[in-house]
């Protein structure tokens, strides 16, 4: 059975004005944490009510409430009651394609050194997690160019998009197809691509970017990533690529009971980052010994 998504803007807003503060009030994003540390998000609606096993709440009850307030449902069961971060509504959102986790994006926004009034491409928008975080980081003054292959995804990545800004970001373009095909923008600050082969884009992607600007891609394996960085070796328009992995653990904190949690946010993907050369200039040539063995035979690099 097909899941019922409820209605969202498609009015064009300002992603700087998206952030609200002050009271909540109706079209509000709200987060409920029980006293378990379940968080469920909802869009205040008048007259409508949040319903689970515990019992029901009035959203009416919520509005003009101030953040960080507690409320009780029909079961006695307290809520805190805030307005979610960005990485809390990445982890609950609808999902088409598995998301970028909030650990990455941070990363990702770091690495390419995004801001306001910056022009970035990303490939592979899969549900739209990054590109919640890419837009906050330009601003209404820059522009993300958003290409995803499949309209599926693109259809969820707009819906979600949509529903934490309250609308469609002025800022955001969003085109259903091939990045090699479709991306006719040059002068980029930044690319991030997030797909299978990335290194089949190396040749559209140095053309799009200025000298300097930043290509970072997001690789799921090992193989991915030995071949990306070596593709990208060969070609010659790139500074030495960088390599990582975040890793992200918290802790239990109960009393004099502090330790590490036994769960943590390990491996989920890596992120490979180098910047564009001017043209015609060439890297000089790495200092560093190979290990043995480290190249095949049909190797043809320096």
């Amino acid at each position: 059975m097909a899941r019922a998504h409820a209605p969202f803007s498609t009015e064009p807003v300002s992603v700087t004005n998206s952030a609200r503060s002050g009271p909540f009030v109706a079209g509000d994003l709200v987060q409920l944490t029980d006293p378990k540390g379940r968080m469920h998000t909802i869009t205040l609606t008048p007259g409508k009510s949040f319903h689970s096993h515990r019992g029901a709440i009035e959203h009416d009850v919520i509005i003009g409430l101030a953040q960080g307030s507690v409320v009780t449902n029909s079961g006695s069961t307290d809520y805190l009651v805030l307005r979610p971060l960005l990485d809390d509504f990445v982890l609950s959102m609808p999902r088409g394609a598995a998301v970028i986790y909030p650990k990455d994006s941070a990363r990702i926004v770091g690495l390419t050194g995004l801001g306001p009034g910056m022009k970035v491409a990303e490939a592979g928008v899969g549900s739209g997690a990054l590109t919640c975080s890419l837009l906050r980081a330009v601003g209404d003054t820059g522009r993300v160019l958003s290409f995803e292959r499949r309209a599926d995804f693109a259809e969820v990545a707009t819906r979600n998009v949509a529903t934490w800004f309250g609308g469609l970001p002025t800022c955001w373009e969003l085109i259903v197809g091939d990045l090699e095909a479709n991306l006719a923008a040059t002068g980029l600050d930044a690319v991030v691509l997030d797909m299978l082969a990335p290194w089949d884009t190396l040749p559209i992607v140095a053309e799009a970017l200025e000298p300097g600007g930043v290509l970072a891609c997001y690789v799921a394996t090992a193989t991915q990533l030995s071949k990306l960085v070596e593709t990208m070796r060969l070609t010659g328009h790139w500074t030495e690529p960088r390599a990582e992995e975040s890793l992200l653990r918290t802790w239990h904190l109960d009393g004099l009971s502090v330790r590490p949690d036994h769960r943590m946010s390990g491996h989920t993907g890596f992120l490979v980052a180098a910047r564009r050369l001017a043209p015609g200039a060439v890297m000089p040539i790495r200092r560093r010994r190979p290990a043995p063995g480290a190249y095949g035979e049909d190797y043809s690099g320096p």
